[in-house]
């Protein structure tokens, strides 16, 4: 056998479509790509996005079962960016295949990714996460008996060395020069506004005073290392049989796991279409799960630090299990998740909230 050679880079040749090679395929998309096609996902899509689009303007736009389906491979890849998702659907035949796209067609580019994703709401994209759930119940890989409820906080693309005052809009140095001119010192200079600011007591930030001007979502908190970043609150729920995500929520990062769980759990039961406890429960087996719950608050506690998971039942009533914690602190939080729970029944007109708050 003789040694083979490789050719020119800038060979040009005609090549019939028919004679391009053609990727087998990856198992799982195809799989996946099936169970899509039989549940109508991409009607479903379409209908779901058309208020959004002109009904007669311009070219059509990528189709919307395209774009969610790009999302997906981003989550099943693990990436995060909408340039890695573009570059590794159009580097992929599998992909390529799973996308739909024809030979001579160009994957979506990530810009397009990106006009996308403004022009659609979240709440689009949170309805397309429930087909996805629905799909899964229908084929049996979703039970939501039991859930895990996680949180950790994520750093925002924000600098605290941005942050201004809420009240008078000054920054960081204009507000400590402030505080030099009233402590005595005459025009300071920087490395004196420094060393001022380092040996004055009481130097606190607090999201009640401070805020970003380009993120004012994000607020003040302490990461799990130790360090003080503008930051926001992820918590998901994940089904215990199954390992599936049922709710993916944001919070502000200064509130504490006992004022989200509630809210967590309830996108799950909304998600999982699954009727709400509240106007079902009756006063006295309602009261009796929360009382017995705040009984054994010893053995655990919810006491808002993150990163901490909590198994909870999908039921006829909602109950948590916390984390290791002091007694004390437990209390606190399932005060915390009573106080949460009363307001949701408040809202949803409910008489009974009075008689267990």
């Amino acid at each position: 056998m003789a040694v083979g050679r490789r050719e020119s880079d800038e060979q040009v040749e005609w090549v019939m479509t028919t004679d391009l090679p053609k990727s087998p395929g990856h198992p799982f998309y195809r799989k996946l790509n099936g169970v899509l096609r039989e549940s109508g996902f991409d009607r479903f899509c379409e209908q779901l996005c058309a208020p959004y689009y002109a009904e007669r303007m311009g070219r059509p736009s990528i189709p919307p079962g395209v774009y969610f389906r790009m999302l997906l491979v981003g989550y099943f890849e693990g990436i995060e960016s909408q340039r890695g998702i573009a570059w590794r659907c159009s580097d992929s035949l599998a992909l390529r295949e799973f996308l739909g796209m024809k030979v001579r067609q160009a994957s979506p580019d990530h810009s397009s990714l990106t006009v996308i994703r403004k022009r659609l709401p979240v709440e689009v994209h949170e309805q397309v996460f429930a087909k996805v759930l629905s799909i899964a119940q229908e084929k049996g890989l979703l039970k939501g008996g039991t859930v895990a409820v996680d949180a950790t906080t994520l750093e925002a693309n924000a600098a605290m060395k941005s942050i201004v005052r809420k009240d008078s809009g000054e920054d960081w140095k204009e507000y400590v020069g402030k505080l030099a001119k009233e402590a005595g010192l005459e025009n300071p200079t920087a490395e004196e506004l420094r060393r001022f600011d380092r040996k004055r007591k009481g130097k606190k930030v607090s999201n009640d005073d401070w805020q970003s001007p380009s993120d004012p979502d994000s607020r003040i908190a302490k990461m799990k290392d130790g360090d003080t970043h503008l930051a926001y609150k992820a918590e998901h729920a994940v089904d215990l049989k199954t390992e599936m995500v049922v709710a993916a929520q944001v919070y502000h990062a200064d509130q504490a796991d006992s004022e989200t769980l509630i809210e967590t759990l309830y996108a799950a039961q909304e998600n999982l279409r699954e009727p709400t406890p509240w106007p079902t429960a009756s006063r006295r087996s309602f009261a009796r799960t929360f009382r017995s719950r705040r009984g054994s608050a010893g053995r655990g506690g919810a006491n808002g630090k993150d990163n901490r998971r909590r198994s909870t039942p999908i039921g006829d009533d909602v109950r948590g299990n916390a984390g290791n914690g002091s007694s004390a602190g437990a209390a606190n939080g399932w005060n915390g998740v009573l106080r949460t729970c009363a307001r949701r029944v408040e809202r949803d007109e409910v008489g009974f909230a009075a008689s267990w708050r």
